[in-house]
């Protein structure tokens, strides 16, 4: 087999290394167009789980690196001259020059052939005369671009510009330090990679570099300003340069990573922030991978299809916590009114990989006191502490999030709806949501949904919230007013979710006279008299709902429901006083808002439900989210339930874990207004680590709590937490402890046999 790595960085040269030690009969050969002692950047980090994996592929190299390794534990944040420290989180960094010189020795010594200063042949030439061509020719990739029909890249320029710089000495800890100039905040990401070195990157965004005069400095004296201004955290020392210079950092995204015999590797094929030291170590991965999919299978096609499927997951979930991380520091400014502690523990936590628990398992003793600060009582998660909104108090930040149940007759809600209802009530959560509830016959999105526009309708729905105060004290209730605007007359979600009903059709009414699908009913657009007529639905049904005894009441903007559609630029087309600019957009919500707000009583509570995003070119912007938050809030809204999407059915949604979350937490640190956070939240350490960060107030769930009922108690019972934010039903405190499973009390054995 003969190989051909265009590249000659990390990732091709442990590719090249790798090939040859798993086969020596392959004759592999390396392209790099710049000198063996040519290097950009200073010091690159691993992480011990990629360490493992070259420990266990080339133990040669792995002892090389051991040798040379630079470790360290601590973090420390430093912001307005305070700095705060937490441990436990175990780096490990070199040289990336002295990684080159081990990667180059070992090529050597196994047989690798590499032509430094030269440039790769065309790969059309390479592809004819080599079995497999590797293209780790970095974030500027030109075989990439070459192919670009078949790897379909994306790239993405971000907010921050950037340089690599050095300092002569040795940070004793990982160091992040905020400066606050009068040109706007600066940081500062600064590492050891050897006993006498350290990397340090700066960072801010492109205003504040171009307001500090950045843009027109030469090298030299660009470099002198920034050591000025972190002067204390370089101990007075001059940062150096190699041929370093201001970046926009680029995140490159491939569709395909293979296109016949040519396939990509490392930043070619993917990149991912700084933030979060991930470059190397993903180049240097995706080289083991590649290498085991080679010897695994039983041709190269094979191969690199099998390369793709593995890695493509690992590096889409190593994308999205670097590109929560990027944001983060670009959005820094909303952060600087937090507390010390919690600003800290917002800034470790800020990719969701590292959250509250295995923060805690790291130092207890820096996590204790973000807890302290944030107003934990002892023993007390962050999820167990009350929280106020108007008259009411929450004992603890969980809310069962709305969840459409399409199981009312008439819009009458029955036994499902008690039992649905009142069982995650007895599981502990601070506020449990209803589904959606219409505000007349024409508004239901299904002939299953409820509604609360007849007194009949309101008596069941008194029937429930009699049953929650009853035999869940303590545990608040809320209705989620809604009307289906143009995404209404359709099937059971089961059926067909907005699949139009093969019969008994209502007609549908929109801001616009655009159907939510292709080819589906067109709604009628809304005249003056019918959003008169619509906004006294509203009212009557919150005058039933108060009287049906809610706690709270939520009107539902978001997902792309009568009330969205007027906020949407992609669903309001109107040119009357009710569309056009955003604050014509909001006019109507807002008088819907006005007259619920009339009716529901003062001391009750009412949020608003948004989509943050359309997660469709030219929709919702984040901007456009922040406003209708700000307005909603000045006409008296208590929070705002941040959702996104399901507005237009061409949405591109980037899901993964808490994907949702960091709409909610610009709006509540943008615009200073309580938020409830939604959106694959799964587990109580999440819903810990987002609040204790400040990025929410309250966190609401949907799926997991049909998946467990007693979701809450059960994650008080699993933190050991039985204090007043979690009250077991008297009926159920025998279950309080979780059952054990199997036999526990067997004897160990005291000896091991081999032979």
């Amino acid at each position: 087999m003969r190989v051909a790595i265009i590249g000659g960085g990390p990732g091709g040269l442990y590719a090249a290394a790798l090939l040859k030690r798993l086969d020596p009969a392959r004759e592999v050969t390396v392209w790099e167009r710049n000198a063996p002692d040519d290097t950009f950047g200073f010091g690159v980090v691993l992480s011990d789980e990629t360490l493992g994996g070259i420990e266990h592929a080339d133990p040669v190299v792995h002892e090389a690196l051991r040798r040379d390794f630079v470790r360290w534990d601590d973090i420390d944040i430093v912001r307005r001259g305070v700095t705060h420290r937490s441990g436990g989180h175990g780096f490990a960094a070199l040289g990336r020059r002295r990684l080159l010189e081990i990667l180059h020795e070992r090529c050597r010594s196994l047989g690798v052939r590499i032509d430094f200063r030269t440039e790769a042949p065309h790969p059309d030439v390479l592809c004819a005369g080599y079995d497999l061509v590797v293209a780790a020719d970095g974030v500027h990739s030109a075989t990439r671009e070459t192919y670009a029909e078949a790897f379909r890249p994306r790239v993405s320029a971000h907010r921050c510009r950037y340089i690599w710089l050095a300092a002569d000495f040795a940070f004793d800890a990982f160091r992040f330090e905020i400066a606050e100039t009068e040109h706007g905040v600066m940081q500062l990401h600064g590492y050891p990679f050897s006993a006498d070195a350290s990397t340090v990157i700066i960072e801010m965004r492109e205003e504040v570099w171009r307001a500090a005069g950045l843009d027109g400095a030469d090298p030299r004296e660009s470099v002198e300003r920034v050591g000025k201004v972190f002067a204390d955290a370089l101990r007075g020392r001059p940062l150096r340069s190699n041929k370093s210079a201001w970046t926009t950092f680029r995140t490159v995204v491939n569709d395909h990573w293979s296109h016949g015999r040519i396939v990509l590797l490392g930043d070619a094929a993917h990149t991912a922030h700084f933030s979060i030291g991930s470059g190397t170590k993903l180049a240097v991965e995706d080289a083991l991978a590649l290498a085991a999919c080679l010897t695994e299978q039983p041709d190269v096609p094979t191969a690199l299809a099998a390369y793709e499927a593995e890695r493509k997951p690992v590096v889409a979930s190593t994308q999205r916590a670097a590109r929560a991380s990027l944001e983060w520091f670009e959005d820094l400014g909303l952060y600087l009114g937090q507390p010390p502690r919690q600003f800290a523990f917002n800034l470790l936590t800020r990719s969701r990989r590292v959250t509250h628990d295995n923060l805690r398992l790291r130092d207890a003793r820096f996590t204790g006191g973000v807890e302290r600060e944030f107003g934990c009582p002892p023993g007390t998660p962050p999820m167990f502490t009350p929280f106020r909104l108007r008259g009411l108090t929450l004992r603890n930040r969980v809310v069962v999030s709305p969840m459409d149940m399409y199981s009312a007759a008439d819009g009458v809600p029955g036994d499902f709806h008690l039992v649905h209802l009142g069982a995650r009530a007895l599981g502990g959560a601070g506020l449990v949501m209803t589904e959606m509830v219409c505000v007349s016959e024409e508004g239901r999105i299904t002939p299953g949904c409820a509604g609360l526009y007849t007194g009949r309708q309101a008596e069941a729905w008194r029937r429930v919230t009699d049953f929650v105060h009853r035999q869940a004290p303590g545990t608040a209730i809320g209705v989620q007013l809604g009307h289906s605007g143009r995404k209404g007359s359709t099937k059971l979600m089961w059926e067909g979710m907005d699949e139009p009903l093969p019969a008994g059709n209502w007609p549908l009414v929109a801001a616009s006279p655009l159907p939510y699908k292709p080819g589906g009913q067109i709604p009628r657009p809304l005249s003056r008299a019918q959003l008169t007529d619509i906004r006294e639905q509203f009212t009557a049904a919150a005058w039933r709902a108060a009287r049906a005894g809610f706690d709270l009441l939520e009107l539902h903007c978001a997902h792309g429901y009568l009330l969205s559609g007027f906020l949407s630029p992609l669903t309001n087309r109107r040119t009357d006083a009710y569309g056009g600019s955003l604050e014509r957009r909001l006019r109507f919500p807002l008088e819907v808002f006005d007259a619920v707000r009339g009716v529901w009583p003062a001391e009750r509570p009412m949020t608003v439900r948004i989509s943050a995003t359309d997660w469709a070119e030219g929709g919702t912007s984040a901007e456009d989210a922040v406003g209708i938050a700000r307005a909603f809030a000045a006409h008296g809204a208590d929070a705002i339930d941040v959702s996104t999407g399901q507005v237009v059915a061409e949405e591109e949604p980037e899901y993964g874990r808490s994907y949702q979350t960091p709409f909610a937490d610009r709006i509540r640190n943008a615009a200073g207004v309580p938020v409830i956070a939604v959106g694959a939240i799964s587990s109580w350490d999440d819903v810990n680590s987002l609040i204790l960060a400040g990025r929410t107030d309250l966190c609401a769930l949907a799926r997991p709590h049909l998946y467990d009922p007693h979701w809450t108690l059960h994650a008080a019972a699993e933190q050991g937490y039985s204090g007043p934010g979690a009250h077991w039903p008297a009926p159920y405190r025998a279950g309080s402890r979780r059952p054990r499973t199997g036999r526990t009390d067997a004897p160990r054995p005291r000896l091991t046999l081999s032979g």
